[in-house]
């Protein structure tokens, strides 16, 4: 009698929790939008937008619900169907897209004192004359992880925190929203910035496959191969590339011996020597003679600002930690990583390297809180939902670099999505791209994405359809002002010549 009570009792027990683990998996949250009325004038014309905010209930391949993705959409109003769209997003992995938001494509941006401090708030928020929306529409995209983005149902963080998760998980929105607006049929872009350009160009690519072929890419501040920023044990690579951006830094710090007629001529000076010299003396190791070495420290020291002594002790091999932290070390400062015209004081001058960056201090706080003043008050977003700016603050945190074709004997032997560019333009000769270097940018090069085009193995006609366009900037070109002028003036051009 016992023993039928327990088996009795053991079985409703276990219905009871089946069907409330089933419940919980049916229970998938709402996804929500708050429309709003925004306004743009650029160039003397004001253009009315139709803004929605919020989430989107992201479907797999099976329409299976997987996350609420997160974005903010602009639409000129009474325009036409075949008004061009671009879809934009900032890097990481993971940011959240605000500093492109509020900084250079949508109607507002924040003034900031470029290239110094922003003093603290009340921060000054202006119409933007340098937005691309009087050319296209504008969806700026959070992946799950940032923004109001999060997975739903049975999907878990990881299944979107990875390099083939991100593309995979990004393609589905871009698929489902298209559909939506009735856009399938209208010029489309991808405009990411930093990590948004090594995903704009496995995404490209991926899209492609799909049947969506993008008018034009448009990259901001690239990298399309990791190995370039890494600095790894036996590899020269990042060394030869970053040097040109060293050099730049020390034309505009006043550093170098003779500047010669403009920053353009000292850097063709600059990319001469790297490959005809420099490149071959890391090439020779501990072959290289003692007057080679001496030569060659010399002339490095000439074109960086650093000392030759400091550049033989190093193996004439300095990483960019090591160069932010020397430059300007005996007068107590140290320079930017994403824009080196900004300076700040070294916290630590015994350190072999920068323990912050200064243009990330300067500009930080006041983007996040303008931006989320506008968000919740202009854009009518619920005051209780909260907006994740990097999902590095949250608990887990991991990104996955593994990458289909760039594994070998179950090794991961490169990270990179260039092959994938590669390939979408080989199999779509009319694809453009437009790719955007700040000549100060420290955190992605722009000798390296010079080495990546060179290594693309393009056909001098097709080459022709990456455009390379250069600011006297850095890594966010758009807050030095001329700069945000001249992005403005770049991507209209671009977006005219391959929308018609």
């Amino acid at each position: 009698m016992k023993k039928s009570i327990f088996i009795l009792t053991f079985l409703i027990l276990g219905t009871v929790v089946f069907g409330q683990e089933k419940e919980m998996k049916k229970e998938i949250p709402q996804a929500e939008t708050f429309t709003s009325t925004q306004t743009v004038s650029i160039k003397g014309k004001t253009i009315t937008l139709a803004t929605e905010t919020g989430t989107h209930l992201l479907r797999d391949e099976n329409d299976k619900p997987i996350a609420l993705f997160g974005f903010t959409h602009y639409r000129k109003t009474n325009s036409s169907k075949d008004r061009p769209i671009v879809f934009a997003f900032n890097g990481g992995p993971l940011s959240a897209s605000f500093w492109l938001h509020f900084g250079v494509l949508g109607p507002k941006r924040i003034e900031i004192n470029d290239p110094s401090y922003t003093k603290p708030a009340p921060y000054k928020v202006v119409n933007n004359e340098y937005s691309i929306l009087d050319k296209a529409d504008l969806v700026m995209i959070d992946p799950v992880g940032v923004g109001f983005s999060k997975p739903v149902g049975e999907a878990k963080w990881e299944d979107f925190w990875g390099v083939d998760q991100d593309i995979q998980s990004i393609g589905l929105f871009i698929e489902q929203f298209i559909i939506k607006a009735n856009k399938m049929n209208s010029p489309k872009y991808l405009l990411g910035e930093s990590y948004g350009t090594f995903r704009n160009a496995g995404l490209v690519k991926h899209l492609q496959d799909k049947g969506i072929a993008m008018n034009g890419v448009i990259m901001v501040s690239a990298v399309f191969d990791l190995q370039h920023l890494l600095f790894g044990p036996g590899d020269d690579t990042a060394y030869l590339i970053h040097f040109p951006t060293y050099a730049a830094t020390a034309w505009y710090h006043n550093k170098v011996k003779d500047k010669g007629s403009s920053l353009e001529t000292f850097l063709n000076e600059v990319r001469a020597f790297t490959q005809n010299e420099y490149a071959p003396a890391l090439l020779k190791g501990d072959q290289l003679s003692v007057a080679e070495r001496s030569s060659v420290a010399q002339k490095l020291g000439d074109y960086s600002g650093l000392s030759p002594d400091f550049y033989l002790k190093a193996d004439l091999r300095v990483t960019n930690g090591e160069y932010f932290q020397e430059f300007l070390r005996e007068e107590g400062r140290t320079v930017g990583r994403l824009d080196s015209r900004f300076t700040g004081i070294n916290e630590d001058p015994l350190s072999q390297n920068a323990l912050t960056d200064p243009q990330s201090d300067a500009i930080s706080t006041p983007y996040i809180a303008a931006f989320k003043d506008y968000l919740y008050n202009n854009l009518k977003v619920r005051k209780d939902l909260t907006y994740t700016t990097t999902a590095s603050t949250r608990k887990g945190f991991k990104w996955d670099w593994k990458h289909k074709g760039n594994i070998s004997w179950n090794m991961q032997v490169a990270t990179t999505t260039l092959p994938d560019m590669t390939s979408a333009m080989k199999r779509n000769p009319n694809l453009k791209i437009l790719i955007l270097n700040g000549y100060y940018d420290l955190a992605t090069v722009f000798y390296g994405v010079e080495h990546s085009i060179n290594h693309m193995g393009l056909d001098a006609e097709l080459k022709k359809n990456i455009i390379m366009k250069y600011y006297e900037a850095g890594h966010m070109m758009y807050t030095h002002i001329p700069s945000m002028a001249k992005f403005k003036t770049d991507v209209d051009e671009f977006i005219d010549q391959t929308s018609k």
